[in-house]
């Protein structure tokens, strides 16, 4: 069965795998396990909501038996059989509303596989379509593509990747949805169903539609396909049609744009691009004031060593004459320092005050019972505590 298999799920399936794992792993331990109780939240909520689902299932739709709808269960043994799945999933058939659509789902080790009623009407005339897409969504289970998600999750958001790897599982589903049909083109019509609408897709035109698929090569229909977690239909058609089909090859700078746009599901290409700007806002908005916090505290941080030369002088001074200066002129000493901070002297109490662009360096002098100047510093009434260097204090309030 490993035919069934396109060929880069196993790859990016072991990538996102590894990935994810890591990440969890890194999670646990760096948070000292305080992640795995969060985790536990998580389960609890996705247990109630998938709950609802499952309830939602069982209360409106109706569970295909020999006894309830017995052509369709016929299909649905004929298409587990065929992929050798021994442990039957529970099937369903649900109001639709309009929508062509089939899902696979699972709930505490139970697993359901669920075809909307507007695909069962349209594809009246046509089992191998009713085949189909029971047959995708058995793959999704057979492949345990709801098993390893959770490890997978953490990872499945980033740019191209996440996007690769839904892509490659939908194209194996299809080769399960292929194999229950009895011809590849019957599986192609079935998915022209998802183009055209539940009556037109007999009329279709296959080879025309085959042709249609060669104008996929733009920059923008190359893009959005490489943020989406689905291929274009028109390729899943020809690789219906044959597994071993070249699709038509993406414009090579559709990569480099959509290696920026986090993977968003079936939300597409522009709300990844939401995702990107939330993103890059929250980290400006954690690493600009972080920046600016370490940019101001090495220029304070220069100021203090520069500054060590003019405190030896005004040290000395007080030490030979037992007086304070009048200015550090009297001194010879300079008013600025090198990297433009301005420094003035009180001629009271020989405070050093030292005036740099990002805040103010006090330093008051002590002076021992040996005589000998010591200096505290201090920093001023603006400059947060966190910009300053370790020696100084925070201003008094």
């Amino acid at each position: 069965m490993d035919h069934l298999v396109y060929p880069r799920e196993r790859s990016l399936g072991l990538i996102t795998l590894i990935l994810g794992s890591l990440f969890w792993l890194l999670l646990a331990i760096g948070t000292m396990g305080v992640a795995l109780l969060f985790l536990g939240l998580g389960f609890l909520l996705y247990l109630f909501a998938q709950s609802a689902l499952i309830a939602y299932i069982k209360g409106n739709g109706v569970a295909l038996t020999a006894a309830q709808f017995p052509d369709l269960q016929a299909h649905f043994e004929a298409c587990c059989e065929r992929l050798q799945i021994n442990k039957r999933p529970q099937a369903f058939v649900l109001n639709g509303g309009g929508a062509l659509n089939a899902f696979a789902t699972k709930f505490l080790g139970r697993e359901y596989v669920v075809i909307l009623s507007d695909v069962v009407d349209a594809m009246d005339t046509h089992p191998d379509g009713v085949r189909f897409y029971l047959g995708h969504e058995l793959g999704h289970l057979r492949m345990k593509h709801l098993s390893w998600h959770f490890l997978r999750w953490p990872v499945l958001w980033l740019p191209l990747l996440g996007a690769a790897y839904a892509r490659a599982r939908e194209y194996t589903c299809d080769r399960h949805g292929q194999a229950c049909s009895s011809s590849p083109e019957n599986a192609a019509r079935a998915l022209l169903a998802l183009a055209v609408g539940g009556k037109r897709w007999a009329d279709l035109n296959l080879p025309a539609y085959q042709q249609q698929a060669e104008g996929n090569r733009g920059f923008w229909t190359s893009f959005h396909e490489l943020c989406s977690g689905y291929p274009w239909l028109s390729n899943r058609v020809l690789r219906a049609l044959d597994a071993a089909a070249s699709v038509p090859r993406r414009n090579p700078l559709a990569y480099v744009m959509a290696a920026f746009v986090p993977f968003a599901g079936r939300l597409g290409a522009g709300f990844g691009l939401l995702i990107l700007v939330y993103i890059v806002g929250v980290l400006a908005a954690v690493a600009i004031p972080a920046y600016q916090d370490y940019v101001a505290k090495a220029g304070l941080t220069s100021a203090l060593q520069q500054s060590q030369a003019t405190r030896a002088g005004l040290g000395q001074y007080y030490e030979k004459n037992e007086q304070v200066p009048d200015s550090l002129a009297d001194v010879g000493l300079a008013e600025q320092l090198p990297d433009g901070s301005q420094l003035s002297l009180n001629s009271q109490n020989m405070v050093l005050s030292v005036q740099t662009k990002h805040g103010e360096l006090k330093f008051v002098p002590r002076v021992s019972e040996q005589n000998v100047i010591t200096w505290e510093c201090v920093g001023g009434a603006s400059v947060p505590a966190k910009r300053l260097p370790s020696t100084c204090k925070p201003a008094e309030e």
